[in-house]
């Protein structure tokens, strides 16, 4: 089990929330907690980095659903970002992943273009 980090920065569209470690029965507490004491406005864009998350189980997917409502009630949008394959498959079978606009990157999220 690895206990899960939450880092919140701010990007140009809006706050990012970079999560890493087991988004479980035991940590998903945290990431609604963190989620539902963000002040969000209307048409700002919340970014749910999720590179990182070993784990994720039904607690999970439900911490997920409150920070999507959260950003619904607050008139602004929510992206995941960097969903890992085990991850994305949860999302797929359960109908999330029409319901989530998921980004393959954290730059795509933010609307950040890389200089090359």
């Amino acid at each position: 089990m690895s206990a899960l980090t939450i880092t919140i920065r701010e990007a140009g569209p809006g706050p990012v929330l970079e999560i890493a470690g087991d988004l479980d029965y035991d940590q998903a507490p945290r990431l609604r907690q963190a989620v539902t004491t963000l002040s969000l406005e209307p048409g700002q864009r919340l970014v749910l980095d999720l590179s990182r998350i070993r784990f994720c189980d039904s607690s999970g997917i439900t911490a997920l659903i409150v920070a999507r409502n959260h950003a619904v009630a607050a008139q602004a949008d929510i992206v995941l970002a960097a969903v890992p394959d085990n991850t994305i498959r949860i999302l797929r079978i359960v109908g999330l992943d029409r319901v989530f606009t998921i980004h393959p990157d954290l730059d795509s999220a933010t609307g950040h273009r890389p200089t090359t």
